[in-house]
């Protein structure tokens, strides 16, 4: 909670200095509004977040600027109640994860934490290195293999569809439990990657009748907005099961969880607020509004 809190602390203090003042009035939604805005809620979630915020303050007879602050941390847990949802593994043998991205948003790094994540939790792992055009992002990946202990399947140059065919056949052969399917980052814009993707996701189910289980999408907290319409892209593309969203510390763009909510509402299995392992963390809806306003 204290890492959450201190990564967010740009966004929340934006948003906190509004309730500085001493009295409840348009003012004070205005400046809220505008508050909410910069930290990219977004105009619907923002929309939405002020008509409960004032209804809340009606009934709670608040009088207060202190009381509205803890009634707009209850209005934005409520609208993100419906992201939390935990990760399950275990239904399937082998659960097969695959994990899109675009280039920069941390994917091979939130695919070595979240090895970690599921080795602590004694689930045996096999990485697939199906990101093929980007040769760093295979060694990248290896080195978290070799840091948790995984087996990793991969080749260089190969084609992304036969890694993923190749990693989910060896999973069941092998008996894990988990199958992580690194893909290509691309941006949602590039439509022959996009359908490279899809071709992914078809050639993982051939080798699997039930796979992908999960269809996993990283997306970065400093983009904001951006990382909003890539929500919607990829979810059009692929049907996303989850979201990781990354590089929580030090945004003021935190408010883009609302936004997510409001419009495209895919649960966060997890948020990363730091570049540490056990800086992945599952996300919690009630936490996140507290930190989110400080």
């Amino acid at each position: 909670m204290e890492r959450l809190k201190a990564g967010l602390r740009k966004t929340g203090s934006s948003i906190s200095t509004v309730f500085t003042g001493t009295k409840i009035d348009e003012d004070l939604y205005e400046e809220l509004e505008t508050a909410l805005l910069m930290a990219d809620t977004g105009v619907k979630a923002t929309m939405f977040l002020l008509d409960d915020l004032r209804q809340r303050v009606k009934a709670a007879k608040a009088t207060d600027p202190s009381q509205v602050k803890a009634l707009l941390t209850d209005a934005i847990a409520e609208l993100l109640q419906p992201l939390e949802k935990g990760l399950v593994i275990g239904e399937h043998e082998p659960t097969v994860i695959m994990v899109a991205g675009v280039n920069g948003a941390g994917k091979t790094t939130s695919i070595g934490k979240l090895t970690r994540h599921l080795a602590e939790a004694d689930a045996s792992v096999l990485l697939a290195a199906a990101d093929t055009f980007r040769a760093a992002a295979r060694e990248q990946l290896g080195v978290w293999a070799t840091r948790n202990t995984v087996e990793i399947v991969g080749q260089e140059g190969g084609d992304p569809a036969a890694v993923s065919f190749d990693a989910v056949t060896a999973g069941k052969a092998r008996g894990k439990d988990v199958v992580l399917v690194d893909t290509a980052g691309r941006l949602p814009t590039q439509l022959h990657l996009m359908e490279e993707l899809k071709k992914i996701k078809r050639v993982i189910a051939k080798a699997d009748g039930t796979a992908p289980h999960e269809v996993l999408l990283v997306i970065d907290g400093n983009t904001g907005q951006n990382a909003l319409s890539q929500v919607k892209a990829f979810d059009d593309a692929l049907q996303l099961t989850g979201l990781v969203v990354t590089k929580l510390d030090g945004t003021a763009k935190g408010g883009v969880l609302a936004a997510i909510a409001q419009e495209r509402p895919i649960p966060v299995y997890f948020i990363g607020v730091g570049e540490k392992l056990e800086d992945l963390q599952t996300f919690n809806a009630r936490e996140f509004a507290q930190a989110l306003l400080g």
